[in-house]
């Protein structure tokens, strides 16, 4: 089973919008899904900051700013 990883901030409209699609496309296909703060990691900060919403699946990177639900499925399933 893949996972999907959600790296964002609180108050972030766009992460609002990528959690709905994520939560969506992983309830459909099976997949887990885990959410990090990155306000509270200062790895993840240094390496996404001007990009959040990102997604990764499986740890490698997968969209940043706006999630494509077709594409996200596409990876979820292959």
């Amino acid at each position: 089973m893949k996972t999907v990883t959600l790296i964002g901030k609180p108050g972030c409209h766009l992460c609002d919008d990528a959690r709905e699609v994520i939560r969506e496309v992983c309830a459909e296909v099976g997949a887990a899904w885990e959410e990090k703060d990155i306000n509270q990691d200062a790895e993840l900060h240094r390496k996404y900051w001007e990009q959040i919403p990102v997604v990764l699946v499986d740890g490698a990177q997968h969209d940043f700013w706006r999630v494509d639900r077709g594409r996200l499925r596409r990876a979820l399933r292959a």
